[in-house]
């Protein structure tokens, strides 16, 4: 393809894309794709399907997909941590885990002050190994992700686990908190508000923090969504923020100017920077697993 997979809105947006490249579909037998994890060390994409309560992987040197783990207790989001383990946020185990290096699992935390978490949705690890989580609610408002139970916490927060696993409450103010990342240098935190799915004229918004150890302030929205609802997001080395949306993945520049997107066939529910030199855009949207080769670095 030449020029049709992006859409440039802002001259920034040039020299984020090669007009030349092309976003390529991996695979496409999922019913919602989400959470994608790169690992370096055997160049493979970890993702759960989430109603199929599975999740797989693609090998970046043969291009083969298998299942890395089914059932998955509906995993949704992932990451890496510092040590390079996969740690998985799971709606039916309504839990964070962390899957060690000899394939044991190990459930980092399922409570709140003895409260069942909902169902959590998506994680990022902090430099000091604090993790920190979304907990909307949408793995149990149904059998389609999760299964269908009452809130016991009857909120829906965004939380830290402290490394000796202490787990507390940093916002409280959201309608379903759900992708979230920090900025590179680890100074903000960004949580998207997906609450429209939900609430009427509800918020489909991005919301900026300042970190200061274990606690946030401020939180003034730094993006509204232009087509559907935000879902998961990544930021580059530069700062600009790559967001899932109904029509693709949006580009923010770090003032929240919208520069550009770049067009998925299918609703984009989250997004991960890897390959050899983390410059490849991994893609999860509803059925299929994309990627794109840019210009740009995912920021570390």
């Amino acid at each position: 393809m030449a020029d049709t997979d992006f859409e440039i809105l802002d001259e920034r947006f040039r020299r984020c894309v090669k007009l030349s490249a092309r976003v390529e579909r991996l695979y496409g037998e999922c019913r919602w794709a989400e959470g994608p994890a790169y690992f370096p060390a055997h160049r493979s994409l970890v993702w759960s399907d989430i109603p199929n309560d599975r999740m797989l992987r693609w090998d970046e040197t043969s291009g083969a997909v298998g299942v890395f783990r089914a059932p998955s207790n509906y995993s949704n989001g992932n990451t890496i941590d510092r040590e390079w383990r996969l740690v998985t946020a799971e709606h039916g185990g309504r839990r964070i885990t962390r899957t060690e290096h000899d394939g044991s699992m190990t459930v980092i935390a399922d409570r709140w002050q003895g409260k069942r978490l909902n169902s959590p949705n998506d994680l990022v690890v902090a430099a000091d190994g604090a993790i920190w989580f979304t907990d909307p609610a949408y793995g149990i408002d149904s059998n389609y992700e999760g299964i269908q139970a009452d809130s016991e916490i009857g909120a829906c927060h965004v939380y830290r686990i402290d490394p000796d696993g202490r787990v507390e409450i940093v916002a409280d103010d959201f309608v379903r908190p759900n992708g979230l990342a920090f900025s590179p240098d680890g100074r903000r935190l960004f949580v998207v508000d997906s609450g429209a799915s939900h609430v009427e004229n509800g918020p489909r918004h991005i919301r900026a923090f300042d970190v200061d150890g274990a606690r946030l302030t401020g939180g003034d929205v730094f993006a509204t969504c232009t087509s559907g609802s935000f879902d998961g997001f990544r930021f580059d080395e530069a700062g600009r923020l790559w967001a899932g949306a109904a029509d693709g993945v949006h580009c923010y520049a770090p003032d929240g100017a919208l520069i550009g997107k770049i067009r998925v066939p299918e609703r984009v529910a989250n997004v991960c920077f890897g390959g050899p030199k983390r410059n490849r855009l991994f893609i999860c949207a509803t059925t299929s697993l994309y990627a794109v080769l840019l210009p740009v670095n995912g920021a570390r």
